[in-house]
């Protein structure tokens, strides 16, 4: 693997020579706005694997994206090749339908420690969720970023990632009511500990999200990109779009129904995404938001 064609992949030209919070917040930023966060390859017929050398293939090689456990592994060894101090985390997500975190290690972060600091970073959590910039790992203090303001908490060794948002403008007055519109102002995304985690801790959690019938990411099809004003949304035929402070403490949020022509359309000219194998979108949960 090349390190060389991970940064002409993710556009980064910048200096990597020192290793502090910029660099890594650049790398981060370049990632998220190259790297889509998406399923689409187990909706095409094709595994979503977790072995690195093929995540490489997948993302760097083949203009792909992936979900969490691939493009935060990618990230992971970005990040150690060129010398930050990177831990693998194990996270628990949020359920807004069950009002409660999975019960299961659903998702993959990342811990980097610098200058005497930690900080959590996170490139594959997509929508409007996604963080922009490391998180300090510091209790009770509000992060203004510009997609929201994140706080992390922690609770006898359980740390939580929450997020304060704004207010949404929905110009298409028949998606008010849709349940793709997060209408949440105070949103629970993921909780997790410091203990170390390998990607083996990983494989069991990989095989069920693909398999299981109640694995969110199996029943809807989902492609998310960063973008310097926001973050555009493909969940199943819906092309969805959110500007973030289109106005004071308000975000701009657009919605478009698609049919499959415009779906391959859309993936290559909003994503630059070309699949080799025939897409089915489907979209039968109501977990994913914009």
């Amino acid at each position: 693997m090349d390190i060389e064609a991970y940064f002409e992949r993710i556009g980064f030209k910048n200096s990597r020579r020192k290793l502090d919070l910029d660099t890594l917040t650049d790398i981060l930023q370049h990632q998220i706005r190259a790297v889509p966060f998406e399923n689409l390859n187990m909706h095409c017929g094709e595994p979503m694997e977790l072995d690195l050398k093929a995540i490489f293939d997948l993302i760097v090689r083949k203009n792909r994206g992936g979900w969490c456990l691939q493009v935060n592994q990618l990230l992971h060894w970005a990040l150690t090749t060129i010398g930050f101090e990177t831990t693998l985390l194990g996270g628990y997500v949020y359920n807004t339908t069950d009002n409660k975190y999975s019960k299961t290690m659903v998702h993959l972060v990342l811990q980097v420690n610098l200058d005497g600091r930690s900080y959590i970073v996170d490139a594959g959590f997509g929508s409007s969720y996604q963080m922009w910039q490391p998180l300090e790992l510091i209790s009770g203090k509000d992060q203004p970023q510009v997609p929201c303001i994140f706080c992390l908490t922690e609770e006898s060794g359980i740390w939580y990632l929450d997020q304060i948002r704004r207010d949404s403008y929905v110009p298409n007055e028949e998606f008010l009511d849709s349940d793709l519109l997060e209408k949440n102002k105070y949103r629970k995304l993921y909780s997790f500990t410091l203990e170390p985690r390998t990607m083996e801790d990983f494989e069991s959690v990989n095989a069920y999200l693909q398999e299981s019938p109640t694995s969110l990411l199996k029943t809807t099809s989902l492609c998310s990109l960063q973008t310097p004003e926001g973050v555009y949304f493909l969940v199943g035929l819906h092309l969805t779009s959110r500007r973030f402070s289109y106005k004071d403490n308000t975000d701009l949020v657009d919605f478009k129904t698609l049919n499959e022509e415009e779906v391959e359309e859309v993936l290559k000219n909003i994503f630059n995404i070309s699949l080799e194998k025939k897409l089915v979108s489907i979209h039968t949960d109501r977990f994913f938001t914009i």
